[in-house]
């Protein structure tokens, strides 16, 4: 059963790859489908994303302490200021590990 679930699922997910993305093929997405889709990747990198930065312990944390928000909203902001994904990324996730480093040596163990 497990192997069947698998060989259809990767039958899905390529089937529906293949049938937008084979240049040959007649099927075209509309203008509106085309925008509506757009908002899909940040939708969902926001949907996994939010847990991560608000609830790092299962609990909210909105202390300046912690290093997930800080390091996310100077994504935010550099992502705004320079449209660079590449500089955004190496820059938040260096000050992220500088941060959580840090606070790891001065608060005591973590658990990450």
């Amino acid at each position: 059963m497990i192997w069947l679930t698998i060989i259809l699922m990767t039958l899905v997910v390529f089937i529906s790859r293949y049938l937008f993305l084979e240049p040959r093929l007649p099927l075209r997405l509309g203008p509106r489908t085309t925008q509506f889709l757009s908002y899909a990747a940040p939708a969902i990198l926001t949907a996994i994303a939010t847990p991560i930065v608000f609830l790092p312990e299962g609990e909210l944390a909105l202390q300046v302490s912690n290093p997930y928000l800080i390091s996310a909203i100077l994504a935010i902001g550099l992502a705004y200021l320079t449209r660079h994904v590449l500089f955004t990324t190496v820059v938040s996730m260096g000050v992220f590990f500088v941060l959580h480093s840090w606070g790891a040596h001065t608060v005591g163990p973590q658990l990450f």
